[in-house]
C-alpha cells in the first residue's frame, strides 16, 4: 500500500494529458482536483470537474455540489471534512468543453495512472457513492459486479437494489450526477429520491 500523502502529492503535480495524453492535450493547465483520506468511510466517485471547480480548487462547489448534500442529507462542513468523506472524481482535471457547450467526459490518463493505486490506499473506504456512467463502469467492474451494470445510467440506477444488495466491501451506491441539467430526470424517475435516497441518507449517518 502506498503513502497516501505522497501519492496525493504526485497527483497534485500530474501533467500526463498534457505531456503525454491519450488522445489530444488537455486544452489548459492542468489542475487535479482530489481529495483522497486514509480515514474516510465514505467516499463519492464522481466524473470530473467543471470549470467553476477548477478555478476554485474545491469539488462540487457549484449547484451540483449543492444538490448532492441534499441528497446526502448532510451541510457543507461535514460534506468537506475529509476525515469523513473522501472525494476522488474519475477524471481529476476540468476536461473542457464538446462541440455543444457540454463538459467532455473524463480523462482516461487519470484512471490508468491512479485509480488502482488510490483505492488500494484506501482501505477504510467502505461505501462509494457511483455518480454517472463512467464511475459506475470503473467501480462495479473492480468489484466484480460489472454483471450488475446495465447498458444505460438510467438502467443502472433502477438496478440498485441489487448492486447495493450484493454487499461488496465496499459497498456501492450507483446514482446520476446531481446536476440541474437532470431536474428533468429526475422527476420522471421519482422513485429515486422515494426509494434510493432514504438508504443513501441512511448509510451516511451510519458512517459519520
Amino acid at each position: 500500500m502506498e503513502d497516501l500523502a505522497a501519492l496525493e502529492r504526485a497527483i497534485a503535480a500530474c501533467r500526463i494529458c498534457v505531456e503525454q495524453p491519450l488522445r489530444q492535450p488537455l486544452p489548459h493547465e492542468p489542475r487535479p482536483v482530489a481529495w483522497p483520506s486514509s480515514t474516510a468511510r465514505i467516499m463519492i466517485a464522481g466524473q470530473a470537474p467543471g470549470l467553476r471547480v477548477h478555478e476554485s480548487g474545491l469539488p462540487f462547489n457549484d449547484a451540483s455540489g449543492d444538490r448532492l448534500r441534499a441528497w446526502m442529507g448532510i451541510d457543507r462542513d461535514t460534506f468537506y471534512d475529509r476525515n469523513r468523506i473522501a472525494i476522488v472524481p474519475m477524471g481529476f482535471c476540468f476536461p473542457g468543453y464538446d462541440a455543444k457547450g457540454g463538459d467532455l467526459p473524463p480523462r482516461l490518463e487519470c484512471r490508468i495512472a491512479w485509480h488502482d493505486r488510490l483505492m488500494a490506499s484506501m482501505p477504510r473506504a467502505d461505501l462509494i457513492l457511483a455518480i454517472g456512467a463512467t464511475a459506475q463502469a470503473y467501480h462495479l467492474d473492480r468489484l466484480g459486479l460489472g454483471h450488475l451494470r446495465e447498458k444505460t445510467l438510467t438502467a443502472t440506477v433502477a438496478n440498485w437494489q441489487a448492486i447495493f444488495g450484493a454487499r461488496t466491501e465496499p459497498a456501492v451506491l450507483v446514482m446520476p450526477h446531481p446536476s440541474w441539467r437532470n431536474t428533468g430526470w429526475l422527476k420522471r424517475h421519482m422513485w429515486f429520491e422515494s426509494n434510493l435516497l432514504p438508504v443513501l441518507r441512511r448509510e451516511i449517518a451510519l458512517r459519520l
